[in-house]
C-alpha cells in the first residue's frame, strides 16, 4: 500500500510540474538565489527585511528638502520603495536620485500609471483610457503603447508601475473602475490586460495587475468606504478572475489586492480581500499558482483603514500573503506591529525573508544591482519621441465607435448640398472639433454653454433653421459617474431631433452618458470617442468627412440601445486625413527643424515678410505651419487660414480643371486648332496652332503684354476712356479700390492677343495669354457662368470653400495676405485685389491669375490630380485626361512641360540641387506650378508627395528676388523628400 501511494504521489508530482512548466514564472523568480540576493539578506537585520516590505508615498512638485521625513524612513526604516504621485518629470528624477544616494538597499521606485507617466505627472505622455483600448479590434498598438509607458518609466527611473487594471467593469455605476477597465467581456479584458503588461515588461518594467479579485462589479469607492462583492464562486471564477488567472498563465510579475469584500470566500466577516488569507494564500497563490509580487491597494483607503488599526492592518496584509504593502502612514507603528507578531508567533521571521528575497529579487532583475542614476539630460526630448504622439494618436483613432449612421449619412458626401452648423454643446469656446471640421467644407460654428437656460436653446434653435446639417460635439464631460458624467437636461434638450434637419452627435466622453444624453440616439448618426482632448476632436471631425476608418466597437453594455461590441464601420473615403509625420514616413524632428532653418533664413534675409508650407504625403497631412508676418513691421502674424493670391497657380486651378473635365467629355480636343473654340484666331497667322501646342507653351505666343500701359497717356496717367475712379454704368468692371474700366475695353485685350506677333520657331516659351481666354472658352463650352461652373464642379464638392476669384468681395482684409504696393498702375496696396495687371483688366476673373484661397483648399485641388481626378469618393474628372495633362508633351523638343502644367527639369534628377526645379528628387511623374507672388506647388504621384508654400514675396516691392536668389522653394522641397525614412 506505502508503494502504491509512492507511486500515485509521483503521478500527481509529475502531472503539477507540468501544468507547473505550461505556466509562465515571473522572470524576476530566477534571482531568488541569486548570490547579490543571498549576500544582501544575509547583511541584513529582521528590521532592514521588515522595512524591505514597505513602499511610501513621495510628491515631486517641489525639491526635496535635506530634512525631509522620507529620508528619515529610508535611514530609519530601510523601506523596500517609494510610490511617487503628482508631480513633475524632471523633479521626479532628481527626486529619485537623490532618494537612491541616501539608501542604503537600492529603492524600487513604482507609480500608478495607469495610462502612462502622464496618470500622475504633467508635462508627459497620457496615452487613452481603458475603456477606450476596449474598443479597439486590433490589438497590437496595446503591447506597443506598454512597450512606450516601460521605456518611459524606465527613462524616469521607475521599476513598477501599478498598472494596468485587470477588472472586468460589469456595473456602469462603478464609481472607482469605471472608464479605467478594459471593459465587460472577460476574455478580451484578459487579452488587452497582458498585451499592455507584456509589453512593459519587455521593456523592463514589472506590471502590476490591480485590483484581484476584480473591482468591477461594485458600488463604493474603496478609497471611501468598503465594497462588497456577492457573486457566488461560478461567477467568480467566470467574470472577476478570469483575467487574473490568464495573466497569471501568461507571466504577470505582479498582483495587487483589493481593498473589497467577497462575501463568498470570507461568509463570517467583513475582511478586505487585501487582508483575507483565503483569496491571497489560498486562491491567489495555491490555487492559481501565483508566485510574482503580491502588492495591497493603498493602505491609506478607507476600504480597510477604517476596519483596522495601522498595526493590525499590517499583520493582516503579511499573514494573508501580500509581499509589498503600498502607502503606509504611521509606517514606525506598522513596522512595531510587525515585530511584535515575529515574537508572538503570529508572523514567521521566515516568511518575512522569504517576501523579502523575492522583493530583492525582483530588484536584481531590475539591475538596481548595479544601479545607475538616471540622467537628467533630454529628458523631455526622450519622454516625448515623436513616436510616442503616433501611437496615442493611432490608439484614439482605432478606438472611435460608430453607434448609429441611418442611411449611410457618414461619411459625408455631396458637399455642395450641405449647410452644416457645428454647435459645441456644453462649452463657451471654439472647438478643436469644430475648427477641423472647417478643414473640410465651411461650416458655422455656435455653442451652447452648460449652464444655458431654456431661452439660450430657444435662441440656438432659431439659428440653426437656415440649416439643412447640425454636428453636435458634447463636450467637457466627466470620465466618471459622479454628477451624471457632466451631463445636464439642457445638453440633452439640445440635441433633441430638429425638424428637416439631419443631424450628428459626437460625443467626447465616457459612453455610459449616453443614459443621461437619451436625445443622443436620436440623430442620424452617433460617435462616440471615449474621453476629450485635442486628438478625439480632430480624429471625430476627420470621421464625419471620412478621413479615416472608424472600426471601434462597446466594450461594456450601456443600455438597451447601445450593447457590449455593438459598432459600425466607416470606410473612408479619400479625403485628407490630418496626422503627425511619422504616419506617412517622416522622421518629425528632421522635417520641422530643416524647413525652420530655410524659411527663418528667408525672413531673416526679407526674402519674404512670412510664409506658409505645408506637406502631405500618401493623402495625409503631416505639416501645415505659419511662419512670419503679412509685412515687415510685424503687427499681423501669418495664421493657417490666411488667403492669399495664387498668382498664377490659377493657370492650373482654374481654367484647366475646366479644361480636364471638358476633354474627358470629348467637348475640348487638344489636337483640334485652337481657333476652333476661339473664332478670333481663324484667317490670322494663330489659325493652325493647335490647344495642344498652346496648353504647352510651344504654340510660338509671346510670354506676356502690358495692357494696362495701352492704356496709359505719355505723361502717366491712365486714359479717362479706359478708367475712372468711381463705377457708372459703361465703367463698373472693377480693377482696384478706387478704379473702374470701361466695360468694352476687354475687347482690345482679347485684340491685342490675337495681333501680337508670333515667336520665330516652335519651341518652349511660357506664355500666358492664351489663359486669358480659357474662361470665355469654357462658358460657351458648358453653358455656365465661369466661375459658376468652377464652383460647382470642382470647389464645392470639393469642400475647396475658400477657393475665389476678387477675394475682397468675400473675405475681410484682415485675413487676405496683401501683395505690392502698386504705385504704377493701381496706386495702393493690393490686398483683396489681383496683382496682375492683365488680370485685373478682366474684372479680376481671368485664367492667367485672379485665384485666391487658403493652403488647405489649394491642397485638395492638387491631390485631386495627385488621384487621377478623384477626391473624397467622387471623381471629378476623367483619370486618363488628368494623366494626360501631367505628362511631358515634348520631350524631344526639350520642352519639359505638360499642358498647363509645370514639370522637373528633363534630367533634373542629375543636377545639383542649386540647379535643379524644382528639388532634385521630384519624380518625372511630378507636377506643378510657382506664382509671381511667391507661391508654389508641386505634386509627385510616384510618392504621393505634395508641398505648398505661399508667401507675398513681392511686398512691397516685386524687385525683391531674394526667394530665387536663396534658392528657398527647391530648397524646402527637397528638405521634405530629405526627411523621409
Amino acid at each position: 500500500m506505502k508503494t502504491l501511494n509512492q507511486l500515485l504521489y509521483l503521478v500527481f508530482l509529475c502531472l503539477f510540474v507540468s501544468v507547473s512548466q505550461a505556466q509562465n514564472r515571473p522572470e524576476f523568480l530566477k534571482y531568488m538565489n541569486d548570490q547579490w540576493v543571498d549576500s544582501t539578506l544575509s547583511k541584513m537585520t529582521l528590521e532592514e527585511k521588515v522595512g524591505q516590505l514597505f513602499v511610501i508615498q513621495m510628491y515631486s512638485k517641489e525639491p526635496l528638502p535635506i530634512d525631509h521625513p522620507v529620508l528619515d524612513k529610508i535611514s530609519r526604516h530601510h523601506i523596500g520603495g517609494i510610490i511617487f504621485m503628482q508631480g513633475l518629470p524632471e523633479q521626479q528624477l532628481e527626486i529619485t536620485n537623490q532618494l537612491q544616494a541616501a539608501s542604503k538597499t537600492p529603492l524600487l521606485i513604482t507609480m500608478d500609471g495607469e495610462w502612462g507617466p502622464g496618470f500622475r505627472l504633467k508635462n508627459t505622455p497620457k496615452y487613452p483610457v481603458q475603456i477606450a483600448l476596449g474598443a479597439i479590434q486590433q490589438d497590437s498598438l496595446i503591447y506597443q503603447m506598454g512597450y512606450e509607458i516601460g521605456s518611459q518609466m524606465k527613462r524616469l527611473g521607475v521599476h513598477v508601475n501599478f498598472a494596468p487594471v485587470a477588472d472586468v467593469n460589469s456595473n456602469p455605476s462603478n464609481p472607482v473602475i469605471n472608464y479605467r477597465s478594459f471593459g465587460e467581456e472577460p476574455q478580451k479584458v484578459a487579452h488587452k490586460t497582458w498585451l499592455y503588461a507584456k509589453g512593459m515588461q519587455d521593456a523592463g518594467i514589472l506590471a502590476v495587475a490591480k485590483h484581484f479579485p476584480g473591482h468591477g462589479d461594485t458600488k463604493t469607492d474603496s478609497h471611501l468606504g468598503l465594497p462588497v462583492i456577492r457573486h457566488d464562486f461560478a461567477r467568480l471564477e467566470q467574470v472577476e478572475l478570469y483575467p487574473f488567472k490568464h495573466l497569471i498563465n501568461e507571466g504577470i510579475g505582479g498582483v495587487m489586492t483589493a481593498h473589497l469584500h467577497v462575501e463568498s470566500y470570507d461568509p463570517d466577516n467583513s475582511l478586505p480581500a487585501s487582508l483575507s488569507t483565503n483569496l491571497i494564500q489560498n486562491k491567489l497563490i495555491d490555487d492559481l499558482g501565483f508566485e510574482g509580487i503580491v502588492v495591497t491597494d493603498a493602505m491609506n483607503m478607507h476600504g480597510v483603514s477604517k476596519q483596522f488599526s495601522a498595526g493590525e492592518a499590517t499583520v493582516k496584509a503579511l499573514q494573508a500573503g501580500n509581499d509589498l504593502l503600498e502607502i503606509v502612514p504611521n509606517l514606525t507603528e506598522r513596522i512595531e506591529a510587525v515585530k511584535t507578531a515575529i515574537q508572538k508567533g503570529e508572523l514567521s521571521e521566515a516568511a518575512i525573508t522569504h517576501k523579502c528575497r523575492k522583493v530583492l529579487a525582483l530588484k536584481k532583475w531590475l539591475k538596481l544591482d548595479h544601479y545607475q542614476p538616471a540622467s537628467p539630460d533630454h529628458l523631455h526630448e526622450d519622454l516625448h519621441q515623436p513616436e510616442y504622439r503616433l501611437t496615442k494618436r493611432l490608439l484614439h483613432e482605432q478606438s472611435l465607435t460608430l453607434l448609429k449612421n441611418e442611411d449611410q449619412l457618414l461619411p459625408l458626401q455631396e458637399l455642395d448640398t450641405l449647410k452644416i452648423a457645428a454647435v459645441s454643446v456644453g462649452t463657451t469656446r471654439e472647438t478643436h472639433f469644430q475648427r477641423m471640421l472647417a478643414n473640410y467644407m465651411s461650416v458655422d460654428f455656435f455653442t451652447l454653454p452648460e449652464k444655458a437656460t431654456t431661452n439660450d436653446l430657444n435662441s440656438l434653435n432659431a439659428k440653426l433653421s437656415s440649416y439643412n446639417l447640425i454636428i453636435y460635439g458634447i463636450h467637457d464631460m466627466r470620465l466618471s459617474v459622479s454628477g451624471k458624467y457632466g451631463t445636464t437636461s439642457i445638453m440633452n434638450d439640445a440635441i433633441a431631433k430638429l425638424p428637416g434637419r439631419k443631424q450628428v452627435v459626437a460625443l467626447f466622453g465616457n459612453p455610459y452618458a449616453l443614459n443621461y444624453l437619451t436625445n443622443a440616439s436620436q440623430g442620424n448618426a452617433l460617435l462616440v470617442t471615449y474621453q476629450e482632448n485635442r486628438i478625439t476632436e480632430e480624429l471625430a471631425a476627420q470621421a464625419i468627412f471620412g478621413a479615416i476608418n472608424v472600426s471601434g466597437k462597446l466594450p461594456v453594455n450601456v443600455n438597451q440601445t447601445f450593447r457590449l461590441n455593438q459598432g459600425l464601420l466607416l470606410k473612408k473615403n479619400g479625403r485628407f486625413k490630418y496626422t503627425v509625420p511619422e504616419e506617412a514616413g517622416f522622421s518629425s524632428v528632421k522635417l520641422k527643424t530643416q524647413i525652420d532653418s530655410i524659411v527663418n533664413l528667408g525672413i531673416k534675409e526679407q526674402a519674404f515678410p512670412g510664409c506658409q508650407v505645408l506637406v502631405a504625403k500618401n493623402g495625409k497631412i503631416v505639416f501645415h505651419e505659419a511662419y512670419g508676418y503679412f509685412t515687415y513691421d510685424k503687427k499681423r502674424p501669418v495664421k493657417q487660414t490666411d488667403i492669399y493670391d495664387w498668382a498664377s497657380l490659377t493657370k492650373i486651378t482654374g481654367p484647366l480643371p475646366a479644361l480636364i473635365k471638358l476633354h474627358g467629355e470629348k467637348k475640348f480636343k487638344l489636337d483640334m486648332p485652337f481657333s476652333f473654340y476661339w473664332p478670333d484666331f481663324r484667317n490670322t497667322d494663330k489659325e493652325k496652332i493647335t490647344s495642344r501646342e498652346i496648353l504647352a507653351h510651344q504654340g510660338r505666343l509671346k510670354p506676356y503684354i502690358a495692357y494696362y500701359q495701352e492704356a496709359m497717356r505719355k505723361d502717366g496717367h491712365l486714359k479717362t476712356s479706359v478708367f475712372r475712379d468711381h463705377p457708372t454704368t459703361l465703367f463698373n468692371l472693377r480693377v482696384s479700390t478706387n478704379l473702374y474700366m470701361n466695360n468694352h475695353y476687354i475687347d482690345n485685350i482679347y485684340s491685342e492677343i490675337r495681333d501680337s506677333e508670333l515667336l520665330p520657331s516652335k519651341k518652349y516659351a511660357y506664355s500666358g495669354l492664351a489663359f486669358f481666354l480659357y474662361p470665355r472658352i469654357i462658358k460657351d463650352l458648358t453653358g455656365q457662368d465661369y466661375e459658376k461652373y468652377l464652383q460647382s464642379q470642382f470647389y464645392k464638392p470639393l469642400g475647396a470653400n475658400t477657393v475665389t476669384y476678387n477675394a475682397y468681395k468675400r473675405f475681410p482684409k484682415s485675413i487676405i495676405v496683401p501683395t505690392e504696393q502698386d504705385n504704377l498702375f493701381r496706386k495702393e496696396l493690393l490686398q483683396g485685389f489681383v496683382h496682375d495687371e492683365g488680370a485685373s483688366m478682366m474684372g479680376g476673373v481671368s485664367g492667367n491669375a485672379g485665384l485666391f484661397g487658403n493652403a488647405t483648399d489649394l491642397a485638395k485641388i492638387m491631390q485631386m490630380y495627385m488621384q487621377y481626378g478623384e477626391y473624397g469618393g467622387e471623381q471629378l474628372m476623367d483619370s486618363a485626361s488628368v494623366r494626360e495633362f501631367t505628362r511631358i508633351q515634348y520631350p524631344k523638343n526639350k520642352n519639359r512641360r505638360g499642358l498647363g502644367f509645370d514639370k522637373p527639369y528633363i534630367d533634373n534628377q542629375k543636377k545639383k540641387l542649386k540647379d535643379a526645379y524644382p528639388a532634385v528628387e521630384a519624380s518625372p511623374e511630378s507636377f506643378g506650378h510657382s506664382g509671381f507672388t511667391g507661391t508654389f506647388t508641386w505634386a509627385d504621384p510616384k510618392e504621393q508627395l505634395l508641398f505648398i508654400f505661399f508667401s507675398n514675396r513681392i511686398y512691397p516691392s516685386r524687385d525683391n528676388t531674394k526667394l530665387f536668389k536663396l534658392n528657398i522653394r527647391p530648397a524646402l522641397h527637397q528638405a521634405i523628400y530629405d526627411s523621409l525614412f
